[in-house]
């Protein structure tokens, strides 16, 4: 959830700037740029990997239909990555006429690489309301290292009212699904992702909504009532995120109903799960909406990330949460001290429309600078994905507890290494 209410009344307040720039009133005009890559000090995942990389969007066909992004190891010449613009559409409040666009280093509609062996599937939920365009730097930098990241564009809109919220809970898991299975289909002899995805090696990747998303398919359960008695503690009433015990559970019975229940669950919600997911990574989830006994169904490898000063996911009820209580025998936490609820998206560098709209809360961090926060992530999403799905033995060792060593960092983590020694 995206500082949710509070930034929801926020954008409300520039609304009217965006239907000036949608009608063409407000010309504003602006290079949206990219940094340096690699950083000369990154971590070893922080930058680009050996592959080049190509993007291409895809349609499913459905009532409605299903956007899919897709990016991917290319051939071609990884050291000339040519800048790449992806359109993406506003969900926010009100709908702009003319494109807003941010940008990357990718190749449109490239050749797929040869390789060896198809690249595992990752597949990337993001916030909500967010496109997966916010998401190009992370899933750029995973392609790059030999990921086939495809992105569900999700079907939804953020009014001030954040009535949409509720229903993507119940929904977003049968997008997921969805992207699963086309993905089986095309990697099948002949398709698309033939010889190029590998489906049988899978990761769920999500941030705020998506991070909720993530955990569901890999096996929470929703525990609203539980929710609803943490509602009910002090700590959490007092909070800048007590509007999202209203937000929520004002609407539990028409969840239920959108989820194709008979009654309301007392308990524990069934499980979305699928079996197809290998790992899992929640960034800044809201975790808080399964509960302790709604996480420990858990068992995949587990990568939770959180900023400490996140207002719409606190951080000891959200990431903290999903480590201690999931049941995956590997499983890493990351705190960024300080950092917010946005600093996993695009920076204002990269899509310089929010910025002038006075929407800088979207693309940047109070904290951290947005760029050095990217290379932290990227490097521990990375490292994690290449020791569960590559058996990499080298970023295997890079997620045991003292070999990482990033300012601003916290980290713990259990079960690494595996086989491999220090």
């Amino acid at each position: 959830m995206n500082h949710l209410k509070r930034s929801a009344i926020g954008l409300a307040s520039v609304a009217v700037v965006v239907v000036l720039y949608g009608l063409g009133v407000l010309a504003y005009q602006a290079a949206a740029t990219i940094p340096d890559d690699p950083r000369v000090d990154a971590p070893r995942y922080g930058g680009r990997g050996p592959h080049a990389v190509g993007t291409r969007a895809v349609r499913l066909d459905g009532a409605p239909p299903l956007r899919l992004d897709l990016w991917y190891p290319a051939s071609g010449d990884a050291g000339h990555a040519a800048t790449v613009s992806y359109a993406y559409e506003l969900k926010w409040l009100v709908r702009s006429r003319r494109p807003v666009r941010t940008v990357g280093r990718a190749t449109r509609d490239a050749p797929f690489a040869d390789a060896p062996t198809p690249g595992p599937l990752v597949v990337l939920s993001p916030g909500f309301a967010l496109p997966s365009a916010g998401y190009v730097w992370l899933a750029e930098r995973l392609a790059s290292h030999g990921f086939v990241v495809v992105a569900p564009e999700h079907r939804e809109a953020m009014d001030v009212a954040l009535d949409g919220f509720w229903r993507s809970v119940i929904d977003r898991p049968a997008d997921v699904f969805a992207t699963l299975d086309w993905a089986d289909r095309e990697a099948a002899s002949g398709g698309l992702l033939a010889g190029v995805a590998d489906p049988d090696r899978v990761a769920i990747v999500g941030h705020s909504l998506g991070g909720t998303t993530a955990l569901a398919m890999a096996g929470a359960r929703l525990d609203l009532e539980g929710f609803a008695r943490l509602c009910a503690e002090p700590a959490w009433r007092e909070g800048d995120h007590a509007f999202l015990c209203e937000l929520v559970l004002s609407d539990v019975d028409a969840m239920a109903a959108r989820a194709g229940l008979d009654t309301t669950p007392g308990g524990l919600w069934p499980a979305v799960s699928d079996r197809r997911v290998d790992a899992v990574v929640a960034m800044a989830s809201d975790a808080f909406l399964f509960g302790p006994v709604g996480l420990a169904p858990i068992d995949a490898p587990l990568l939770a990330v959180g900023g400490t000063a996140d207002p719409s996911a606190p951080f000891a009820w959200s990431s903290a949460w999903a480590f201690e209580h999931a049941a995956s025998p590997r499983k890493a936490l990351a705190a960024l001290h300080g950092a917010g609820h946005t600093v996993f998206a695009g920076s204002c560098d990269a899509v310089p429309f929010y910025r002038a709209i006075g929407a800088g809360g979207f693309c940047s961090d109070a904290s951290w600078e947005m760029d050095r926060a990217h290379d932290a992530i990227a490097h521990l999403v990375t490292a994690f994905l290449r020791a569960e799905l590559m058996d990499d033995g080298e970023a295997e060792r890079d997620l045991r507890p003292e070999a990482v060593a990033m300012a601003g960092v916290d980290y713990r983590a259990q079960g690494y290494p595996r086989t491999y020694g220090p």
